[in-house]
């Protein structure tokens, strides 16, 4: 017997860091799913996190293969880290990686942030990552909400029911 939840989450804040293909991913598709529950998401991209909103980057994500400890070959085996220093590996994996994820009909990083925003979500850009990396609003995707600090973003994440992610 299932109990009806008596405080919904109302509100994610999730914060991407990171700009591998999975981390990005995760964000967007928890991003995503939040705004088709209904739930209102705000999305911050900060330091190499950025790449996920940035004209020039969003499309060359790429998986990390070194030092990822969750790395799995074709049936499961581990994947050797130190396979990921032989140039041309961690090509191969991204490649395979987007490979199957456009079996899966995955959407590309773009399409995802227009399904959030269309959803209401909003994308924000960190200003110290921005400051640090010579970005301005017109270097990043057209969607992008603003440029905030954190604590500007922090504004944002208020309310009962509310829940800030990192990823």
């Amino acid at each position: 017997m299932s109990k009806k939840n008596e405080n919904p989450l109302k509100k994610v804040c999730i914060i991407c860091a990171k700009a591998s293909i999975e981390d990005v991913y995760a964000t967007l598709v928890m991003a995503n799913g939040a705004v088709m529950e209904g739930i209102e998401a705000k999305v911050f991209f900060t330091f190499f996190g950025l790449d996920g909103i940035t004209k020039k980057q969003m499309k060359k994500l790429h998986t990390a293969t070194v030092g990822n400890p969750g790395m799995r070959m074709p049936g499961g085996l581990p994947f050797p880290t130190l396979l990921g220093l032989i140039p041309g590996v961690e090509a191969g994996v991204s490649t395979m990686m987007k490979g199957t994820m456009d079996k899966l009909d995955i959407p590309p990083v773009e399409e995802f942030l227009e399904m959030i925003t269309a959803g209401g979500g909003e994308i924000y850009a960190c200003k110290l990552a921005m400051d640090m990396f010579k970005l301005e609003l017109k270097d990043l995707w057209e969607g992008t909400s603003g440029v905030l600090t954190i604590g500007e973003f922090y504004e944002r994440c208020d309310g009962e029911n509310t829940q800030i992610i990192f990823t």
